[in-house]
């Protein structure tokens, strides 16, 4: 959509309001009978530009943006259920998912049900005729297990319930969740899509029906509006995500392989490689092994840490999907609010770390690992 300037960069439009030529005009705006602006709160031209693109990267009907990720899966989750409703939800969740799921939304009588993302006996005994949302991310954070999303979603419709997929780790160019049998594929843009450590951002997608019956009046009402300034940021994001993607993930496969041959690490996890336990899966839902790597270091947290502060190009950071190379200590960062013992249920012990892996020269990355390794010993 361009302006009457004819601009080749999308334009940016950073307005709270829009004026009419009426009194009648502005009427026929607020009853739908004009599909024009009426608020950035509820709509905004730079954001439903970024809509349109997602849909269609998604290959789905429509999306809205919210400000954060975390907005976008509270706002799927809460736009969907009501008092006296349950959600099945896997365990393997990013933190804060995991709080809504598990804390916020019981606070307004919707129960909810966790199971082990893999084993799919647990997902069918969890289901309840009330059953109306189930809840998953794959791979998972931290760990990069999968979830055989299409058979959750076989599951999900055989029980009455519609199925939410966080795709963040995978990205669009990497899954396609629609393809699979999602109703719903929520996604933190300041990840890969901003990928540039910018903006935050979030978006919800979904049939045409979906958004106007699920969540459009929840967006609206509740305000978790994407300012204009990101929507633009995320925008120019997408002219490069398919580029960036691809060159994060052949360097996240060698990393991984080097990894895996270094006598300092125990263990590596990485869906690309044939070590994986699921690697069938990943082969049969994914179309590469992602741009994360996650592995245990020789001499429990003591040596991570070792190695994390001796790396001079990768960062320390709790971001993923970044241009730049970071790393995390899931255990003590994104993942320190849940018990030890949830921890520990779900594979993320004190010798684990997260990398995402970002756009500099594989070589230099490698020498980085190589050598901050040498001090972890």
């Amino acid at each position: 959509m361009r302006s009457q300037f004819g601009e080749v960069s999308e334009a940016l439009f950073l307005t709270q309001g829009y004026a009419y030529d009426s009194m009648e005009a502005a009427e026929a705006r607020f009853n739908g009978g004009d599909p024009g602006f009426v608020y950035s709160r509820f709509s905004n031209p730079t954001v439903a530009m970024f809509e349109a693109r997602m849909a269609l990267l998604e290959g789905c009907e429509a999306a809205r943006a919210t400000a954060t990720g975390m907005a976008a899966v509270t706002a799927a989750m809460m736009g969907q259920v009501q008092a006296g409703d349950h959600v099945v939800a896997a365990k393997a969740l990013f933190g804060s998912c995991r709080y809504v799921v598990e804390e916020l939304l019981p606070r307004f009588g919707v129960a909810s049900t966790l199971v082990d993302g893999e084993d799919l006996d647990q997902w069918r005994a969890a289901m309840r005729p009330e059953t109306k949302v189930v809840f998953l991310e794959s791979p998972t954070n931290p760990t990069l297990s999968l979830v055989d999303i299409a058979a959750v979603a076989e599951i999900a419709h055989a029980g009455g319930a519609l199925l939410t997929v966080d795709n963040v780790f995978a990205t669009p160019m990497l899954q396609s969740p629609f393809e699979l049998g999602a109703d719903c594929v929520v996604y933190s843009t300041t990840k890969h899509i901003d990928g540039q450590g910018r903006c935050l951002g979030g978006v919800i997608l979904g049939s045409q029906d979906f958004i106007d019956t699920k969540m459009q009046t929840f967006l609206r009402q509740t305000g978790p509006a994407l300012s204009p300034f990101n929507a633009w940021v995320m925008l120019k994001g997408l002219e490069t995500l398919p580029l960036r993607v691809a060159a994060q993930d052949a360097s996240a496969s060698r990393i991984a392989d080097f990894l895996a041959d270094h006598k300092q690490i125990s263990r590596v996890i990485y869906p690309g490689r044939d070590d994986h336990p699921q690697a069938e899966l990943a082969r049969r839902q994914m179309k590469g092994g992602g741009t994360l790597v996650a592995f245990d270091v020789v001499g429990g947290k003591p040596a991570a840490f070792r190695f994390a502060n001796a790396l001079k190009v990768i960062l320390i950071s709790n971001n993923l999907g970044d241009a730049k190379s970071l790393i995390t200590h899931p255990a003590t960062t994104t993942h320190q609010r849940l018990s030890a013992e949830v921890r520990a249920g779900l594979g993320i012990n004190d010798a684990m770390l997260r990398l995402s892996v970002g756009l500099e020269d594989v070589h230099d990355l490698l020498e980085d690992i190589g050598r901050a390794l040498d001090h972890a010993d």
